[in-house]
């Protein structure tokens, strides 16, 4: 036991995990790029036989998986290295979930290269040049979908759709969100209202899900008016950061006009709070919004303020795994 009082709280160790944490996310893209999950969706192995699956050496398949297994990503015993229950569901291509590798892609690929500017993007507080040439945009894509999906996936698991009727997705960025409630909701009924290429997307994604018959599918912009009615569930979802804070009035104010009295609103985005400890994932992505292309991840307190001043109630927070949060509010 250390005799200084203190000693652990002033230890170095989170300091350096920090700071090496660029060494975990690069290999852990480089394990998923080299398939190592799915290699180890065939059975627990040993590094020779990890390297035989994939087609990396074995010196490589030994770090790759004991970094892994460092990480908690991979269990290892004996030399025996087996997926964890997250990186089977997530990573190796052999479950019914949300496959999240072109998400890790868009982040080697894309999201990397921005950050390694981020010194000069602190000075200026301005993104980096986003080049979405080639094939760079299908990857963006991809990766921002996949992000989405899981998000969605999430709002789903814990959050009860069944007690509503009709559910507007309002300026929505993913087709997902409606597609995981209404599946988990057969009575439900939803419209999305968005703009541009999101709702060619959102039309191929709900109708993959089976659920195309209960949506009704609208171009426009929250903006500019023409927002249906008659809706007890509003969802703004991945809406806020995209926006300045003037437009996010107006777009909170179209959905309270939209709503019936009653309803709720589910708002889901990364917020900046006032806790003594702030949730890393909230404010790692205002980073990553800002040097991608300079939207905004606004604290918690300022939106639920837009919110009140539309003729919403906030009631609850929510942190979903992985994901964004939600505020839910109900129309007063």
């Amino acid at each position: 036991m250390s005799s200084h009082p203190g000693a652990e709280a002033a230890s170095p160790a989170r300091i350096v995990d920090v700071a090496i944490g660029y060494m975990a996310a690069k290999q852990l893209f480089a394990a998923s790029e080299a398939g190592l999950f799915a290699a180890l969706a065939e059975g627990p192995a040993a590094a020779a036989e990890i390297a035989a699956r994939t087609g990396i050496p074995e010196r490589t398949a030994r770090i790759l998986a004991d970094a892994m297994a460092g990480l908690g990503l991979l269990t290892r015993a004996d030399g025996v290295y087996a997926n964890s229950p997250a990186t089977a569901r997530y990573l190796s291509g052999n479950g019914d979930d949300v496959d999240l590798r072109p998400f890790l892609t868009f982040l080697d690929t894309i999201s990397y290269g921005h950050w390694l500017g981020f010194g000069e993007t602190t000075r200026t507080a301005k993104p980096a040049d986003l080049d979405l040439g080639g094939d760079r945009m299908t990857t963006f894509l991809s990766g921002v979908m996949t992000y989405n999906a899981l998000h969605a996936r999430m709002l789903a698991e814990n959050y009860d759709f069944s007690r509503h009727e009709r559910v507007l997705d309002l300026g929505g960025l993913s087709g997902s969100f409606l597609a995981e409630a209404l599946r988990g909701a057969p009575g439900l009924r939803g419209t999305f209202f968005s703009g541009g290429e999101l709702v060619g997307h959102a039309r191929t994604v709900l109708a993959e899900a089976g659920v195309a018959d209960r949506v009704e599918i609208v171009d426009g912009d929250p903006l500019e008016g023409g927002v249906p009615t008659g809706f007890d569930l509003v969802l703004l979802e991945h809406v806020v950061h995209r926006f300045d804070a003037e437009q996010n009035r107006r777009i909170a104010k179209a959905a309270r006009e939209a709503a019936t009295p009653g309803a709720t609103l589910v708002l889901l985005d990364f917020f900046l709070d006032s806790d003594p400890e702030q949730r890393p994932i909230d404010a790692l992505h205002a980073g990553e919004y800002l040097v991608i292309d300079g939207t905004v991840v606004y604290p918690e307190d300022e939106v639920r303020g837009w919110l009140r001043a539309a003729g919403w109630e906030p009631v609850e927070t929510r942190a979903l795994p992985g994901s964004p949060r939600v505020i839910i509010a109900e129309a007063r």
